[in-house]
């Protein structure tokens, strides 16, 4: 297992097979999952036979983008996710910046410190001109996260959740940083 990179508290490290019951687990809190799918667990197979695979295959693309493991030291615990990457169909020179933490590591500064170090990582990428991230213009937290790390409010939008979600009528906030 690939370590990415490492921060004064964390190491985002390549995901592996092994990593299905953490991330079974980081999906079954509704705290967790209250602004993606109202609270709703992610399944285990979805998780073992989509999630896996899909960060399995961005590790064999390449350093550049993907989804890693956040943990607190190389042999660590897992206190959730992180991820980099060009949207479906996206510029990647424009990436999204993502993390999801489990609940017992919020308030920490620990999303904000992954966030920076993924930003630092980005624009060392020389295509890479823009990241942004989004979430519902409600979650507050995350929001929060995105300003820490340097991003700006650009815009408002309505995102098509495939799920209700409440506070989705507010719709939803997008964020982002330039490479200037």
């Amino acid at each position: 297992m690939r370590i990415l990179l490492q921060t004064p508290r964390l190491v985002l490290r390549e995901f592996t097979a092994d990593d299905v019951e953490s991330l079974v687990e980081l999906d079954a809190d509704p705290r967790v999952m209250r602004y993606i799918s109202n609270g709703v667990a992610t399944t285990r197979e979805e998780i073992t036979n989509e999630h896996i695979p899909s960060y399995l295959q961005y590790h064999r693309r390449g350093p550049d983008f993907g989804f890693w493991v956040a943990q607190l030291d190389p042999g660590g615990e897992f206190i959730g996710w992180f991820h980099l990457r060009p949207e479906p169909g996206g510029d990647p020179g424009d990436p999204e910046l993502g993390y999801r933490m489990r609940h017992a590591y919020w308030g920490q500064g620990l999303a904000t410190e992954g966030s920076r170090a993924l930003i630092t990582h980005g624009f060392a990428v020389e295509s890479v001109t823009r990241i942004h991230a989004s979430t519902m213009a409600v979650n507050i937290a995350s929001r929060r996260v995105m300003e820490k790390s340097g991003m700006h409010l650009v815009r408002l939008f309505k995102a098509n959740w495939p799920v209700r979600i409440d506070g989705d009528e507010l719709g939803d906030v997008e964020y982002a940083i330039s490479r200037q």
